[in-house]
């Protein structure tokens, strides 16, 4: 699977129990990225996603289980370490601030290369980084 995440400086996924990807922006640059492909995510995630109407969309409490080799996951405010031997890739959205934090990205990167850093302008902040890793 590849694992699509959006984190601040110090990989904090929630911030004061909130979402870290609220951005027209950078959701529909999700929806480019994998719009040939199955996107999983759970009813917390769609509820933002589901006015795109996408119909790549899957829905499921245990979407991360549910993934096969070469679906996407967007990943908001679940815990992926029990998973990451099924990850072959991670694609980071980087907030490029520091928030406090309810939940931690609970994998380490330094065990992943960095393929590719992309900075692009968001709507609700003026520099969000987008970074790929793979094993």
């Amino acid at each position: 699977m590849i694992a699509i995440l959006c984190v601040d400086d110090s990989f904090g996924m929630l911030f004061n129990n909130r979402r870290q990807s609220r951005d027209d922006v950078l959701n529909n640059k999700i929806l480019d990225i994998t719009k040939n492909s199955k996107l999983w995510m759970n009813n917390y995630s769609f509820r933002m996603l589901q006015k795109y109407q996408a119909s790549n969309i899957c829905v499921a409490d245990d979407f991360l289980e549910e993934a096969q080799e070469g679906d996407f996951c967007f990943i908001e405010n679940k815990p992926i370490g029990a998973f990451i031997k099924y990850v072959k890739k991670i694609i980071l959205f980087k907030w490029n601030r520091s928030y406090p934090r309810d939940m931690l990205l609970d994998v380490d990167l330094s065990e992943w290369t960095l393929q590719e850093s992309i900075d692009f302008v968001g709507k609700s902040h003026e520099n969000i980084t987008m970074e790929v890793y793979s094993r």
